[in-house]
């Protein structure tokens, strides 16, 4: 910090220095939380009798539990995979094995058109991180009758 450059001309313009000034610049700057914590405290002293005071550092905002906030994103493709899951069974039978390159056509609340799921590469994922699952989707799958779980 260029506190000797900066000091001088904060001193000599007073407690209210011009607007756009160099020293009001350097006040703004020296009242920054981090800033202000890094001063010696002579700096902070001399600061503080300019009429110089560091800044409140705002509160941080409470963080909002997982339930609060929702599905993630991976639990909600685990959903709407296992919905495709869901059609497929119903229709083609839990003997069929997915082809890897079939799209799942399925309807989803607040959309107009149904979305297609790449089931195939779905249930190849799904298979392959099984271990990461939690005990309730293998739960789910295993009700489908899906016999890799």
């Amino acid at each position: 910090m260029r506190w000797p450059r900066g000091y001088r001309p904060a001193r000599t313009a007073g407690p209210t220095p011009p607007s756009g000034c160099r020293s009001e610049r350097l006040a703004a700057r020296w009242r920054k939380p981090t800033t202000w914590a890094r001063l010696l405290p002579e700096q902070q002293e001399r600061l503080t009798a300019l009429g110089v005071e560091p800044a409140q550092a705002p509160h941080p905002a409470p963080a909002a539990s997982r339930a609060a906030k929702g599905p993630s994103k991976a639990q909600q493709a685990f959903q709407l995979g296992l919905e495709a899951l869901t059609q497929w069974v119903e229709r083609e039978g839990a003997h069929r094995p997915v082809p890897r390159v079939h799209g799942e056509e399925i309807a989803v609340e607040g959309q107009a058109q149904p979305m297609v799921v790449k089931l195939g590469v779905w249930v190849s994922n799904t298979k392959s991180r099984r271990d990461k699952l939690t005990a309730d989707q293998l739960a789910a799958l295993a009700k489908l009758g899906v016999d890799w779980v």
